[in-house]
């Protein structure tokens, strides 16, 4: 139950009254987008990465694609995905609720892709395949406890 634990994060910051749950799916960047009636790239997608010592969350707009070589120059290795069951292991969220929020494990990093800051809101996944909440950059920041800001897509 993962929404509920994202729910418990956000009530630190009182952010968890504004979590959108849907009566559809939200799983993906165009399901998010038609259940929420945004543009797609509005979607903030959390894809998570390998790394020697833990992962990476780097959290992009809906229609950027990670560039290897950028990715590479940032973080000094090659961009590899989670698997599914890595992916649980190390958020706690399994993908399609896959967010930076109320992430446990100190071995994962969380980064936010600068695609996003072309937008004054955008709209992560809280946990589950059909939530998520309406935030701006600069909050996004703040509630993921973000390490830095990259560009690499």
């Amino acid at each position: 139950m993962t929404l509920e634990s994202v729910k418990a994060y956000l009530k630190k910051f009182n952010k968890d009254k504004d979590i959108i749950e849907l009566s559809q799916s939200s799983a993906t960047v165009a399901l998010a987008a038609e259940a929420l009636g945004v543009e797609a790239a509005r979607i903030a997608k959390t894809l998570s990465f390998k790394t020697p010592d833990g992962a990476i969350l780097v959290v992009t707009a809906g229609d950027a694609r990670i560039n290897n070589k950028k990715f590479k120059t940032v973080f000094g290795i090659k961009a590899k995905m989670l698997s599914p069951d890595e992916v649980v292991e190390f958020t706690g969220h399994a993908i399609g609720g896959v967010c930076p929020f109320a992430i446990e494990n100190t071995n994962v990093k969380i980064y936010l892709d600068i695609s996003l800051k072309r937008f004054d809101t955008i709209y992560p996944a809280c946990g589950s395949g059909n939530s998520a909440i309406k935030l701006t950059c600069q909050e996004l920041q703040e509630l993921s406890c973000a390490s830095d800001w990259v560009d690499v897509c």
